[in-house]
């Protein structure tokens, strides 16, 4: 039996998720949490083999816990389940120690095959993002602009991608003003940007928002 952790903050994901995998023979859901602080106290208490881990939550984000897990719970296999599409997201979760990545739109059958998958210590990633990977390496590409950015760095830059103001983002991401301008001009040191702006058509060309 695959023992199973569910994170997400919105509690009809949660009830939807237990619901999907009930429905396997070989699945049960031993534990849930809302937001970072019970992801990591489940992790740490309840014996399980894979998390089902949403990215967007309130205070530390999906990818910043991946990097806690990796210290305090090496055993527990991670499947990042996102509504940001894959080539936002999904190279710099496997990097920083996801087992799999898919999105919210993924058909339930794709959500188990992918549990079985990681569970069983490999990896897994959609077919469409591994061919998109393999033509990266054909083509011999150099690391964007915005992949040079840490896991809040990268937070902050979707956040004015989307037009917030550095107020706005800090509410979000539950930080200070200060902290916020201080990820903003490393943002623009890193890419070369100047202004609000750039990052926001910056961010469009590359899709990274739509």
């Amino acid at each position: 039996m695959i023992r199973i952790l569910i994170a997400d903050d919105h509690a009809m994901v949660r009830e939807g998720l237990k619901k999907t995998l009930g429905e396997e023979p070989d699945m049960c859901v031993v534990g849930e949490a809302k937001d970072a602080r019970e992801v990591l106290s489940l992790a740490r208490d309840v014996p399980a083999d894979v998390l089902v881990l949403d990215i967007s939550m309130p205070g530390e984000s999906g990818l910043s816990i991946l990097h806690d897990l990796s210290k305090t719970a090496r055993h527990l296999h991670v499947l990042i389940l996102s509504m940001h599409p894959e080539e936002r997201f999904a190279v710099r979760a496997l990097k920083e120690g996801a087992s799999g990545y898919l999105t919210k739109e993924s058909a339930p059958h794709e959500l188990a095959m992918a549990i079985r998958k990681i569970a069983s210590g490999r990896k897994y990633i959609s077919t469409g993002l591994a061919e998109k990977l393999a033509d990266g390496l054909q083509a011999g590409t150099t690391a964007l602009p915005h992949e040079l950015l840490s896991e809040r760095e990268y937070e902050v830059f979707l956040q004015i991608a989307s037009g917030r103001s550095v107020s706005d983002v800090a509410n979000a991401l539950s930080l200070s003003v200060p902290t916020i301008s201080t990820h903003r001009r490393r943002i623009l040191e890193k890419m070369h940007l100047r202004t609000n702006a750039e990052i926001i058509q910056y961010a469009y060309a590359n899709k990274l928002i739509h």
